[in-house]
């Protein structure tokens, strides 16, 4: 029996745990030398180690039925399929995902920055190793990463990205530089993306730091749940989904999905008990200025209406996924593991059921596929309307 068991799932949020290298044989000749590496070579030790005990798993068969068995408590590097695409393959199997959206971790980091030379270089690399390490299987779904600062070279990164066959791509939760992600200068980029049938996504830490650090600095000093200081703790998670709220409340009223009615996109890894409270919000301001502000006049739906026909959420293991359904809808939200990051729990299937008890055969099949299939479109779109097994 796998993970999933008898229920069809889909998996929104999954991670690769890259190696040092894993820019190396993907980015442009010329921009190499701009990569920051001193962060990765830092992590040697650990990577050693986590290679050494991969090795050893595909020598001894008992090791690897060990790991096998760890699925959800072996994290990062450690974890099975972390980094090794033959591992990848059998920890889905395990799973029993009919699809996983795929990240990078820490690449980012090595080009971040306001260098653009090396900011679209290094995402075009990053793009290019991802798309490549989910060749290994068709479930297997590769997010690019596309910065909106140049709108020039983001269109062509989104071009990019899609010729490599990405399946979502991910987009900061930021203004775009100087620009708000509406511009007309950006238009080529939604434009492309509803065209093509691939959805944006924020992502959790798209938007930059979560809070002033100030409100750290109240002579109580506390850990992160793994024991530092820099991961998130309880006053950074109340801010984690500001910024896409923002954003994506400016798309929104702007009128971007009215000029790209099959744009559509994904929050992971934000949380979504704040979604349902958001919806009213996003009506309300529509009540306030439309008056004032010609955008608004223009709107062909009401804001939340926007929201249940374009986007997607993925709750957090033990977010109460019932009551937000049943204040939201049942067309709004995700199943998500955030494999392998520790930040997905140990077992989130069992989490998210503790709340799901009560609901029909359609309004779980939504959340562990339908609503993602949808998201995805093309095939996945055709299979989440099929009838579902009562």
């Amino acid at each position: 029996m796998t993970y999933a068991g008898d229920q069809r799932m889909l998996d929104a949020d999954s991670h690769i745990m890259e190696l040092s290298d894993f820019l190396d044989a993907h980015v442009d000749e010329e921009y190499s030398h701009l990569l920051r590496r001193k962060g990765m070579e830092a992590l040697k030790p650990v990577l050693d180690s986590a290679q050494a005990k991969a090795e050893a798993r595909k020598a001894d068969p008992e090791k690897a039925a060990a790991a096998d068995e760890r699925l959800l408590q072996d994290k990062g590097w450690n974890a099975v399929g972390a980094f090794d695409q033959d591992e990848r393959i059998r920890a889905l199997d395990l799973f029993g995902f009919e699809g996983q959206l795929v990240f990078a971790t820490f690449a980012t980091s090595m080009f971040s920055g306001r260098n653009e030379d090396r900011l679209y270089a290094g995402a075009s690399a990053q793009n290019r190793a991802v798309a490549d390490f989910c060749t290994a299987d068709e479930r297997l779904l590769p997010v690019a990463f596309v910065p909106l600062v140049d709108p020039q070279r983001a269109h062509a990164l989104i071009v990019e990205a899609i010729e490599l066959g990405c399946d979502a791509v991910m987009v900061p939760s930021t203004a775009a530089g100087e620009r708000s992600p509406t511009h007309p200068d950006l238009d080529p980029v939604w434009d492309t993306l509803a065209q093509a049938d691939v959805p944006f996504v924020h992502h959790v830490g798209g938007g930059g730091r979560l809070l002033d650090q100030a409100f750290h600095n109240n002579d109580r000093p506390v850990s992160d749940h793994l024991g530092g200081g820099e991961n998130i703790r309880s006053k950074d998670f109340l801010a984690i989904p500001h910024s896409s709220e923002l954003w994506l409340g400016a798309m929104i009223y702007d009128g971007i999905f009215d000029k790209f009615p099959t744009l559509r996109g994904g929050i992971i890894e934000q949380g979504a008990a704040w979604v349902p409270s958001w919806l009213r919000h996003l009506d309300y301001g529509l009540r306030a200025f439309r008056r004032t502000e010609e955008p608004l006049q223009k709107l062909e739906m009401k804001p939340s209406e926007y929201v249940t026909k374009h986007l997607k959420f993925t709750p957090f293991p033990g977010e109460q996924i019932d009551w937000m359904i049943e204040e939201g809808g049942s067309e709004l939200f995700m199943f998500s593991t955030d494999y392998p990051h520790p930040e997905g729990g140990k077992d989130p299937l069992a989490k998210f059921e503790e709340f799901l008890g009560d609901k029909t055969a359609d309004e779980r099949d939504r959340f562990f596929y339908g609503n993602m299939a949808e998201l995805l479109g093309r095939d996945f779109a055709k299979k989440a309307q099929q009838p579902v097994a009562v």
